[in-house]
């Protein structure tokens, strides 16, 4: 169907194309296809992980009983700060020994200075008594009675415990606790096989969480793994993000954005100049002044109120972008 031309002259097709009038046509606004490289959006889930670089996990080097713990799952610790008490009957030998290994160093110091005995049995004497108090200091502190107190290696936060009171550790056990640094934090995000090409090292992104609604996190693409995950069948990416305020918590779920431009230019047109109907997408194309036809479009991908468009139009096609609902269903013969 042909509208006559919008400019400021009155026309006398009013009846003709029934539900649009003159005044109408005056308001209709076209944008021209162009062609551009296509922008794309693609959307991860992910979640937070501590560094594995900065963090430490203590293994009971020897078996006893917990006779007390000083620290809760998610505290902040410092370096030297006392985690627990275990009780050990080996440590408690050890302790034996290291007591008269001292004596017999005193005695044997004694003995030099009187000269009856040699240099090197003094210096004997002297390294049995250091390695067993080596040996002991790698349990951590004596406390005596067969009890030794455990030092966190490292300033950090708690982020997991599995120690309390009264339970019994061997030694080569699972780790009794792990402190990490999260001053840094890894965003640990999957990729699917099919959007693999839309990924790469470097590509900026930004992150969201429910957390904080509204507040966008910035970062890039630091690595992207080269293995898929056996159970969930997707490559892993990182980004390593500074978390200085400690907004980022371990396990905690994200969404990750990113986008990459293609050198691979298609018709680009607002995305508002589309119209859906029975499963398809058109647009409404001004051919001279006052004149309009439809078109079918396929989309190759939108971003940002922008649509790609891979056929159907031609670059400076005069697109519709105002009022081309009513000017569709007045063509479609609605």
């Amino acid at each position: 169907m042909i509208f006559n031309s919008c400019g400021n002259k009155k026309t006398e097709n009013t009846k003709e194309n029934g539900i649009i009038k003159t005044a109408f046509l005056e308001n209709i606004e076209t944008v021209k296809a162009v062609l551009s490289n296509q922008t794309q959006e693609l959307t991860l889930s992910g979640k937070v992980e501590f560094d594995p670089n900065k963090v430490v996990y203590y293994n009971p080097l020897i078996s006893g009983v917990i006779e007390r713990t000083y620290f809760s799952l998610g505290d902040r610790v410092n370096k030297g700060q006392t985690m627990l008490h275990i009780r050990s009957s080996e440590l408690s030998s050890l302790q034996s020994e290291l007591t008269i290994a001292r004596q017999e160093l005193q005695s044997a110091e004694s003995m030099h200075k009187d000269k009856l005995i040699s240099d090197r049995e003094l210096v004997e004497a002297r390294s049995t008594y250091e390695k067993l108090q080596a040996d002991l200091s790698l349990y951590g502190k004596n406390m005596g009675d067969g009890i030794f107190a455990i030092k966190s290696p490292m300033a950090g936060f708690v982020v997991d415990k599995n120690a309390s009171s009264g339970s019994t550790v061997s030694e080569g056990g699972d780790p009794l606790f792990t402190v990490a640094d999260l001053s840094t934090v890894w965003i640990v995000a999957n990729v699917y096989a099919g959007d693999l090409q839309s990924v790469k090292e470097g590509i900026p992104v930004e992150i969201t969480t429910l957390a904080y609604p509204g507040e966008i996190f910035r970062g890039k693409i630091d690595a992207l793994s080269q293995v898929f995950d056996s159970e969930e069948r997707v490559l892993k990416v990182r980004i390593v993000m500074p978390n200085k305020d400690l907004k980022f918590k371990p396990e905690m779920s994200v969404v990750v954005k990113l986008k990459n431009e293609t050198q691979q230019k298609f018709l680009s047109i607002p995305s508002d100049a589309l119209i859906f109907d029975d499963d398809r997408y058109f647009v409404v194309v001004e051919t001279a002044p006052g004149k309009f036809e439809i078109k079918e479009v396929q989309l190759q991908g939108h971003y940002q109120g922008t649509s790609f468009i891979r056929s159907s139009l031609s670059e400076n096609d005069k697109v519709v972008i105002k009022n081309q609902l009513l000017i569709y269903s007045e063509l479609k013969g609605k």
